[in-house]
């Protein structure tokens, strides 16, 4: 597994992540390893979103099976009321 240093990492920032490690009970390495598995979608996770997209876009344009209006609320609650 690869290895990574970051230098010049602000004051603040570094108290902000030092104290959320603290706070979830994890070394600084492992919090920051889950903020970015959270944060920066792998190239596969990339194309679960564009597979995702494309079913939404299909799903739009599709015509609804019905070409009636639905009622409004208040239509039905007037036409009930008049029974």
């Amino acid at each position: 597994m690869p290895t990574l240093y970051v230098e010049n990492i602000p004051e603040e920032l570094y108290e902000a992540l030092r104290n959320r490690a603290r706070q979830h009970r994890k070394s600084m390495a492992a919090e920051i390893l889950q903020l970015l598995e959270e944060n920066l979608p792998t190239a596969a996770e990339i194309e679960r979103r564009h597979q995702f997209l494309k079913k939404v876009e299909q799903l739009h344009a599709t015509s609804p099976k019905t070409a009636e209006k639905f009622p409004m609320a208040e239509d039905m609650v007037r036409e009930d009321r008049d029974r």
